[in-house]
Formats: structure tokens, C-alpha cells, sequence
């Protein structure tokens, strides 16, 4: 027999039960009898275990019964800042195996992270580690670290945008490529890498285990848009060096915030080249200090500068840059490292818009002739800040624009997947669709807050098997 729970035994069940006191009107408040007290319970304790159709239960909780917003929300509410990545590491290792991944966690060790840090390496079972087709993301965030908190079209939390609903988004979008025989085991991997806020060590460190791909999908907030590239980035530590004196007496000394002044100057107005695709060459002093107190000629300062590069190579700013500060006395220049060029990405698929970034990835930070592809859900624009969200439509719209772009990767060319039961190389048979051929969806989506199973026009009437609906359990309350 199924029992079937009535709406007001449903929202009983959804609510705290106040079973010690009757409250009444102007503030009476009457104590129940142990024997009604009881009966109360029982009757709370049974209705607890009433299943209910999951429609019902997408209603009630729409998060958890959603794989996708509930893999988001697990992964958001782990604190995982850069250098302390290992239990959102462990977290993925768990889920993927249950999803029937191989998952390897790779060490990756620096001296300036003490801490256990592993990348997350994780292909289906019975696929292969050189699968050609690599989705990848962080799982590092900046600081602080901010809880999960759900919204009722939006979700906060530290990594929310940038970029947990990346790797959250992909995981899924493999899981039903694979569902629907869309790819086979042998076709995409899954790569998520730890300190890509910082210095890019875990992506940089895969570069030591000899792996290749044709193809790679970076997960970052592009607005559902495929990035044609960023810009690249250069450091310059900037210091100037003078000598100290009574304030009284300027002539006495050599006052290096004077000299650092002017060379700052010069740089702030500084006339940089840029790129038709990229925009212009952005320069921003970050950080400035010297001095010692207010009546004491300075003999040192420092100031530290970004340069978000649009020019096609670093080294026509680099040029320009120190011609800038010769003839200033005192001063010295130093290009920190890593730098890196502007990054040209891959957008050959239809049925996408574009989108030029000014921020850093780890395109550069991964060795290889593989295409180059950036896309994810979200705005850069909320990243970083103390109210980082993302809407949740977005992430459902991101699943569906990473499968796009695997069929897009897959209709392109034969792709060759190295079997490591054979010597030679093979080409595999891959469904890619039922039909002969992939439309690929227009840009123009229509977004869905949260996805029901399609219904069928005109069925009035279900046979038994077509009424087999899932259940879940309403777990007990615990009484007020």
C-alpha cells in the first residue's frame, strides 16, 4: 500500500511542531497534558516518515533536491583559500567515485604553503588518463572565507562565482554527456587545480607529468560568453633610494618620495599599446610607501604595479616602461615574476556570444599545443568581493553550454584517443547524437530557474507504471 501525504500534513511536517503549550491569545499560555504531550509527538514522529512525490519536495527544498545547486552548495560551504585546498580536495574525491570516476589526488607542494594540497584528477571508469578532451577549474578562493547562503534566485558565498559553480557545472555536464551516450568513457577528463588565485602552482605543476590534451575547456566567469582571450600580466616593483636629513634642512639630504613621485607620475600618464581584440593596456599602482615621519627627509620608497597587457607581446610595454623611468636619480625598476603574454583563446563554435576578459587564468600556466577554450557562469565583477554570488539559472545554463562546447570540440574533427591496451593510436566510434549531425543551440537561451521533467500534451490519463514517481523522506523535527 502508498501512503500519499495531504498537503496539510505535508506543510505539518515541513514546519517545528510546538508540542509542550498551547498558545492563546493575550499571552495565556496553557501547559498540555504528558498524555496529550505524547500522543502529539507520536503523531509528529509518524508523519515524518509519510514519503512524499519529489515535485513536492522540489518545493520544499529545491536546493537539495537539485544535483547541481546541491553539489554547488557542498562545495561553497567547504573553506577552501588558497594554500588550505585539501578538504574541498577530499570532498571531490568522494563524490566522484560515486559517480563512477577514477580519481587520482595529486600532491602539489610549495614552501610557501605548508598545508596538504592536492589537485583532482578524475576520468569515468573504463575511460583513459589521456582522454583528449580536458575540462578544468580551481578550487582555491581568495580570502576571507563567507558561508554558503541560499537566495531564492541567487546563491552567496565565497567561490559561488569564481569559480566552485565552474567546476560544479562541469562534473555535472560530463555526468550527462555520459548519460545520454552523448561521449564515451574515453572522451573528457576532469582536472580541478589548486592556486590559481595565487601563483598558478598546481596548474603548473602538471606540466611535470608529461600529459596532453587537444582540446581544454577552462571554467572562469565569462557570463555564459566564450572567451576570445585576456590580457596578459606583468609586476613591476618599483624603489627609489635617497638620503636622510632634518626636514629643516633639505639640502642636506635627498628625498627619495620626491624622486619615486616623479616616476610614478610618469608611468600613470604613460600612453601603452593595446589591441583591437582586447582593448587597452591597463597600468595601476597598487601599492606606495616610504618615509619614516613627516619632519625626516626620506632615503627610501616603494610602490608595486600591475600592468594588464593588451599589446600582443610583453615586451612592447616593457620597452616603454623603462625608457619612462630613465634619467630619474635614484631610481630603480624590476619586473617580478611570472609574467606572461596576452592569452588568444579558441571560439570556433557556433551558437555563442564573445567575450574579452581582463583578467588573469591559468591558460598560460598549462604547457601544450592544445586549443584553448574559456567559458563559465557568473560575472567577474562580483568575484573577489564580500557579496559574491551567482544566480542560479546560470548554473543550469552553464551545464548545458559545457556539453555544447564538448559536441562542438567532438563535430569539429576525429578525434584520436590513445588506448593504453594498444601500441597504435585508435580513432573511437563516439556518439555524439542520435541525429546524423549536431545543430548547435543558438546563443539565445531561454533560462529555467529550476528544470521539471517534460510532460507530455494531452496524457490525462497514467497506467500504473507511468504513475511511479520518486519519493523522499521528511526527516523529524525536533519539537520547540
Amino acid at each position: 500500500m502508498r501512503l500519499y501525504a495531504s498537503p496539510s500534513l505535508i506543510a505539518l511536517s515541513a514546519a517545528p511542531l510546538v508540542v509542550h503549550s498551547l498558545q492563546l491569545p493575550f499571552g495565556i499560555d496553557i501547559q498540555l497534558p504528558a498524555v496529550l504531550d505524547t500522543h502529539l509527538n507520536s503523531i509528529k514522529s509518524s508523519i515524518s516518515q509519510i514519503q512524499v512525490p519529489s515535485f513536492i519536495n522540489k518545493i520544499i527544498d529545491p536546493t537539495g533536491s537539485s544535483p547541481l545547486l546541491s553539489l554547488h552548495r557542498d562545495l561553497i560551504a567547504i573553506p577552501s583559500v588558497s594554500g588550505d585546498e585539501e578538504q574541498v580536495a577530499r570532498f571531490l574525491e568522494t563524490y566522484l567515485q560515486s559517480k563512477g570516476f577514477n580519481v587520482d589526488l595529486i600532491p602539489v607542494e610549495s614552501s610557501e604553503y605548508p598545508k596538504k594540497r592536492y589537485n583532482v584528477f578524475a576520468y569515468p571508469e573504463g575511460g583513459s588518463r589521456s582522454a583528449p578532451i580536458l575540462l578544468t577549474s580551481h578550487i582555491d578562493t581568495v580570502p576571507p572565507f563567507i558561508p554558503f547562503k541560499d537566495g531564492l534566485r541567487a546563491v552567496h558565498g565565497r567561490g559561488s562565482c569564481d569559480a566552485k559553480a565552474s567546476v560544479a557545472s562541469q562534473i555535472i555536464a560530463v555526468e550527462e554527456l555520459l548519460a545520454q551516450k552523448h561521449i564515451t568513457a574515453d572522451t573528457v577528463s576532469l582536472l580541478f587545480v589548486v592556486g590559481e588565485e595565487t601563483t598558478g602552482d598546481g596548474m603548473r605543476h602538471m606540466n611535470s607529468l608529461s600529459m596532453s590534451w587537444d582540446a581544454v575547456v577552462f571554467g572562469e566567469p565569462t557570463e555564459l560568453k566564450l572567451a576570445v582571450g585576456h590580457k596578459g600580466l606583468a609586476m613591476l616593483e618599483v624603489e627609489a633610494k635617497g638620503r636622510a636629513s632634518h626636514s629643516g634642512y633639505p639640502n642636506l639630504g635627498i628625498n627619495a618620495n620626491s624622486h619615486m613621485i616623479d616616476a610614478l607620475y610618469r608611468l600613470d600618464n604613460l600612453k601603452l599599446p593595446g589591441s583591437e581584440l582586447l582593448g587597452n593596456t591597463t597600468l595601476n599602482i597598487g601599492i606606495m610607501s616610504g618615509g619614516v615621519a613627516a619632519n625626516v627627509i626620506p632615503a627610501f620608497a616603494k610602490a608595486e604595479v600591475a600592468i594588464r597587457i593588451a599589446a600582443k607581446h610583453f615586451t612592447d610595454v616593457k620597452v616603454l616602461v623603462e625608457d619612462a623611468l630613465k634619467g630619474i636619480e635614484g631610481v630603480e625598476a624590476t619586473w617580478k615574476h611570472p609574467h606572461y603574454d596576452p592569452v588568444f583563446c579558441d571560439y570556433d563554435l557556433e551558437g555563442f556570444e564573445t567575450i574579452a576578459v581582463s583578467y588573469g587564468t591559468d591558460i598560460p600556466n598549462l604547457d601544450g599545443k592544445h586549443k584553448k577554450y574559456l567559458y563559465g557562469p557568473g560575472s567577474i565583477l562580483v568575484a573577489h568581493g564580500d557579496n559574491e554570488k551567482i544566480d542560479k539559472s546560470d548554473l543550469y545554463e552553464a551545464v548545458k553550454g559545457y556539453k555544447r562546447i564538448v559536441r562542438g570540440i567532438l563535430n569539429a574533427k576525429a578525434v584520436v584517443v590513445a588506448d593504453p591496451a594498444k601500441s597504435e593510436t585508435i580513432t573511437p566510434v563516439v556518439e555524439v547524437v542520435a541525429q546524423p549531425s549536431v545543430q548547435i543551440v543558438e546563443a539565445k537561451v531561454e533560462k529555467v530557474e529550476v528544470p521539471e521533467a517534460p510532460v507530455e500534451k494531452g496524457d490525462t490519463k497514467k497506467n500504473e507504471e507511468e504513475e511511479k514517481v520518486e519519493y523522499v523522506t521528511i526527516l523529524p523535527v525536533d519539537a520547540v
